[in-house]
């Protein structure tokens, strides 16, 4: 009897409780008070979070909030992947030995400035889906993503002696709607699956939004640069007591997030001493007030491979693939200017936070030879998907990267080209014959117009981009050619299809090999190159630059950087350093869209540039 009673009150003592009154949080009966920090371990190499959340504590944060990105987990359907960056298992069990409490914010939306807001692409091919609704298909989708998160995170769950504190309801959903039977099934779906767990939702600082996002039962949590005003909005808007609780900012924004565009700047604090001041007086505004806060991002990190969304649908605004804007912890994991304000401020409420680690400067790389050894299109199948009409490209099973449309003209033609119905999805190179005739481009609400003369038997090529769906896109987010390709008057019929997903590099693009012929306005080109380095991990990473690239993606042993593209802001691709090989070859595989040249170099440096080149394609665009 004594074991049996002793073995009790191990596994209670092992469990833990997290609750709220009118003012206060608790953490197992102690009253606990949130300085938080949005970290999301999707965006950021795993073999660095161990130093992102030490970097995190050594600020003053005790609590990270991190969302999960359906469309990684679930890439391809019922397919998931709870491998590297996915492990958030991993993720959570490294907070916990940081000493570090967490927030679960599992979508299934999540915003984030992710492709359609984290949700998978695929789901758009689903027969009667409409997503964030009350719609049973996305409800069943989104039950069976949200089960096996679930069955990964249980073990870390404070009420079995883990870490994640509460788990959000969907994201901001009162910008987006009302459907309170959506919410309350979501909720319900979440009960389930994190049984026993606290929920709350996190909204605007606007009284309808609040409204219309609210959960009888669960937290309500107001987000944005407003914390004073937010708290009173949310005061005034939510009356159901079930809903009120400690005044918490989900979201203390720091900055405004870059977009591709050649008149976008970048959004940093640097140098800006006013900013940084007025920052830091609110995260202590709200601690001497006894509420708390998340900041957004505390560290962004980077969207690897075809992660970023888009802000808009007409016209695109494509997100950069670096997602530091402003946030205390840079891109590379280095406290930018403003970690020591905010640090400075959490030290009067929390003063025995510790030491800043010491973090070494990035490395250079010396110039290094790219060569162009495989055309993008040299070895299209023999058997391609064929249709009158273009087909979608999730209608053919794809979702991210590039797809070519083929077609061989049966009469003459002449005329502007129109791509589909309405504007482009989301970028198109036209060519005829291999040549490259001009590019139209939907982040212009005026792209170039491209006037095509085909003659019978001719071969038009549409090379189109997924520029990234728009991450609170309600409306039709599908990607390639939608409706009829139009030269002049005429209507072209006959389409073949290939898939370029780019899941990887091609095995050829990555072996090197002998020189390929690159001529001015070809198609696309596969450039391969190798440098060395002696600096290992975190010492070794370093800012990729492509003089001479317009646009294109890059992979460095295998792992997808993501896109780069002249037109800035952003004009370098972070390296990880837990991505190299100390002492050996690297290989970087650039897959370049306009390539122009087979003279290339690319090198390595240590401070990055932020600044906007005219676009080659599109000079006179609006």
């Amino acid at each position: 009897m004594k074991l049996y009673t002793c073995l009790v009150a191990l596994c209670l003592s092992l469990n833990g409780t997290f609750s709220w009154d009118k003012s206060t949080f608790q953490v197992n009966g102690k009253a606990y008070q949130i300085a938080g920090g949005q970290i999301d371990p999707q965006r950021v190499p795993r073999a660095y979070w161990a130093q992102r959340l030490q970097m995190a504590k050594a600020m003053g944060l005790n609590t990270i909030l991190s969302y999960v990105y359906w469309q990684d987990i679930e890439k391809y359907p019922d397919q998931f992947d709870f491998t590297d960056r996915n492990d958030l298992a991993a993720w959570f069990q490294e907070v916990d030995k940081a000493g570090m409490k967490a927030i679960l914010r599992p979508g299934p939306y999540v915003c984030a400035e992710r492709d359609w807001g984290g949700l998978p692409g695929w789901l758009a091919t689903r027969s009667g889906m409409k997503i964030r609704s009350n719609n049973q298909p996305f409800l069943d989708a989104s039950n069976k993503y949200l089960a096996k998160v679930a069955a990964q995170l249980q073990p870390l769950l404070i009420t079995n002696g883990g870490p994640i504190l509460m788990v959000q309801i969907e994201n901001e959903y009162g910008w987006f709607g009302s459907d309170h039977a959506y919410t309350s099934n979501l909720a319900n779906i979440l009960k389930t699956n994190f049984p026993n767990m606290k929920l709350y939702t996190n909204d605007a600082n606007n009284a309808g939004a609040l409204k219309s996002g609210q959960v009888p039962g669960a937290l309500t949590v107001v987000d944005g640069t407003d914390s004073k005003g937010g708290f009173n909005t949310l005061k005034q808007a939510i009356t159901d007591q079930s809903s009120l609780g400690p005044l918490m900012n989900g979201e203390y924004w720091v900055r405004w997030f870059d977009t591709w565009n050649p008149r976008s700047g970048h959004s940093t604090y640097d140098g800006d001493t006013n900013g940084m001041n007025g920052r830091a007086n609110e995260i202590d505004w709200i601690l001497s007030n006894g509420h708390h806060f998340s900041i957004f991002m505390f560290h962004g990190g980077t969207s690897f491979e075809f992660g970023s969304g888009s802000g808009d649908s007409t016209p695109r605004s494509p997100f950069t693939t670096s997602y530091d804007y402003g946030a205390a912890l840079d891109e590379t994991g280095r406290p930018s200017q403003i970690y020591t304000y905010f640090r400075n401020a959490i030290a009067k409420r929390f003063p025995n936070i510790p030491t800043v680690p010491s973090t070494p400067p990035l490395a250079s790389v010396a110039d290094f030879a790219l060569t162009p050894v495989l055309g993008m299109f040299d070895s299209l199948p023999t058997n391609p998907r064929t249709s009158s009409t273009p087909l979608l490209m999730e209608t053919t099973g794809q979702v991210f990267g590039y797809i070519l449309y083929e077609t061989t003209a049966s009469t003459a033609a002449s005329g502007k080209l129109q791509p589909g119905n309405g504007a482009a999805r989301d970028r198109v190179i036209v060519y005829v014959n291999g040549v490259k005739k001009g590019v139209i481009d939907s982040i212009y609400k005026t792209p170039a117009t491209v006037n095509v003369d085909v003659k019978k038997g001719d071969k038009l090529w549409l090379l189109v981009e997924n520029l990234g769906r728009a991450d609170n896109g309600a409306s039709d987010q599908m990607k390639g050619i939608s409706g009829d390709v139009i030269v002049g008057s005429t209507k072209l019929t006959g389409w073949n299809h290939y898939n370029f997903p780019l899941d990887s590099a091609p095995a050829n693009a990555t072996s090197g090999g002998s020189a390929k012929p690159v001529s001015a306005n070809g198609p696309p080109m596969w450039y391969q190159g190798t440098f060395r380095t002696t600096n290992s991990g975190i010492a070794a990473d370093t800012f990729l630059q492509l003089p001479g690239g317009v646009k294109g993606v890059v992979f460095v042993n295998g792992e997808n950087l993501g896109r780069y593209w002249t037109i800035g802001p952003q004009q370098e691709l972070f390296v990880p350093g837990a991505y190299l090989k100390q002492n050996a070859d690297n290989v970087v595989a650039v897959l370049e869209l306009e390539p122009g040249t087979s003279s290339r170099v690319a090198r390595g440096v240590a401070k990055r540039t932020w600044k906007n080149n005219p676009d080659p394609d599109c000079n006179n665009c609006t």
